[in-house]
């Protein structure tokens, strides 16, 4: 389910959720479900993006952001705390709605950098939110066909990560910070999706092996 989708969650788990229960029971005694949950995390993810960033408030937008981007585990403690679990159409919402929400931060990043005039680092980024969209649909598709495409140095939440402390750092005023985050982001989002296109191929000309060893026989 997507509740439990990547190691960095599973990692950050037992500490989020000592923190995030409080406010999962408050959620759930008023019968606010995971889908609301899921839906207010990214809509705040939205504003918040295309709010701060534009305007140059790089620390503040980062924190803000951080602070919806922790729905992502709250919308699954509210599922196990109303006694229901992750459904097949959250996990699908959650999924979905998680591509808006990584848009719309670098689209808030590409907006700061064109309204500073720095249209090299724009383009940079705006190769972060095509790869990194890349990165995710390539796992999907692989999985709709009944393959794997797990491997990779980019998933979401080092993508994440790396974009939201840059800009938080950025905001500070360290130099060249976020610049240098772009870069590598979108470096490594590339080579991510090379090396799963990489590994379904393999996949597919194994299975295509298979088919002919038994064919023959």
């Amino acid at each position: 389910m997507a509740y439990d989708r990547t190691a960095m969650l599973k990692l950050l788990r037992p500490a989020m959720t000592r923190i995030l229960t409080p406010l999962g029971r408050a959620l759930v005694g008023r019968g606010i479900g995971p889908n609301v949950v899921t839906a207010i995390g990214t809509l705040g993810t939205v504003v918040s993006a295309l709010l701060f960033f534009p305007l140059g408030q790089l620390t503040w937008g980062a924190l803000v952001i951080t602070v919806f981007v922790l729905f992502d585990l709250l919308d699954g403690l509210v599922a196990r705390l109303g006694g229901k679990g992750g459904s097949t159409w959250g996990a699908f919402l959650d999924s979905t709605l998680d591509r808006v929400a990584d848009a719309a931060i670098f689209a808030g990043l590409i907006l700061y950098f064109i309204a500073g005039g720095d249209t090299l680092m724009a383009a940079v980024t705006l190769v972060c939110l095509i790869a990194g969209a890349l990165v995710s649909y390539a796992k999907a598709r692989a999985e709709g066909l009944g393959l794997t495409a797990d491997v990779g140095l980019a998933e979401r939440p080092e993508r994440l990560v790396v974009a939201l402390v840059a800009a938080f750092l950025a905001g500070l005023g360290v130099p060249y910070v976020l610049a240098g985050g772009m870069w590598l982001l979108a470096l490594a989002s590339v080579i991510t999706v090379g090396q799963r296109v990489m590994t379904v191929y393999q996949q597919t000309r194994q299975q295509q092996g298979a088919d002919e060893q038994t064919r023959e026989r």
